[in-house]
This record gives C-alpha cells, sequence and structure tokens, in this order.
C-alpha cells in the first residue's frame, strides 16, 4: 500500500469516481458529461481539476491522439484504504470502537445497521478461522 497517497478534496474525488466507476480511459468531456447534474463544471475548470489530479499521481493523460484520455493510476480500493486509516487514525485515535461508539451515539446507526455489523464480524471471524 502507498502511503504517499495524497488526500482527495471533494471536487476531486467526484471526478475520480465517475473515472473509477467508469473503468476505461475517459475525455475530459465524458467526464463532464457524466458529473452533470451533480456538479457543474466549465471544460476549463474540470481541465484544470484534471491537472491538480495528474500531478497528485491519481490520473494519466495520454495525449497520442487527437483527444486527452484520462485514466486512473491509483485504484479506488487503494485510495478508500489510506482515506480510511487516515480518517480513522486522525478522529478516532486508530479505534473502531470509538468509531462505531460515535455513530451509535449520534444516533446514527439503525438496528439493521447493527445487524450487518454483526453478520460482517462473524463473517470475518470464519474467514480468520480458515486461514
Amino acid at each position: 500500500m502507498q502511503k504517499d497517497i495524497k488526500r482527495l478534496g471533494d471536487a476531486e474525488l467526484e471526478i475520480m469516481q465517475v473515472i473509477w466507476h467508469t473503468g476505461a480511459p475517459m475525455t475530459a468531456g465524458s467526464i463532464q458529461e457524466k458529473l452533470r447534474g451533480r456538479r457543474d463544471w466549465q471544460l476549463s475548470s474540470l481541465m484544470t481539476a484534471l491537472s491538480r489530479l495528474a500531478e497528485k499521481g491519481f490520473v494519466q493523460c495520454d495525449r497520442s491522439t487527437r483527444t486527452n484520455l484520462y485514466t486512473a493510476l491509483i485504484s479506488e480500493a487503494a485510495y478508500r484504504e489510506e482515506a480510511g486509516q487516515s480518517f480513522l487514525a486522525k478522529l478516532y485515535d486508530n479505534s473502531i470502537q470509538n468509531f462505531v461508539t460515535a455513530l451509535y451515539d449520534a444516533h446514527a446507526l439503525t438496528p439493521d445497521d447493527l445487524g450487518e455489523l454483526r453478520s460482517l464480524i462473524d463473517e470475518m471471524e470464519r474467514r480468520q478461522k480458515r486461514d
């Protein structure tokens, strides 16, 4: 796992989610179209954001064709893992218990959520015993 993955701002994350979910090289115009309704970008602003994402090492721009094609260099899973660990460390002292307790205290967990957590923990324990 890379430890030098930089944090994405909200707008950058939306762009990356489009690229990740498409799973294929994309033009700035196609990214702009997929973002329409969530965030209406001017093409020049989107191009600036894509340049920043390239500088941060998140995307690569293929300029070998007449149209620039943008491809993710960091997977969504790798980013989520790093961002999740950073979030947990910064806000909850690396404690899953503190995190879940905060959600519970804020009434953000439904009984269904708690059931899903129990099932997830049970499944993880079963996997751990097999390994």
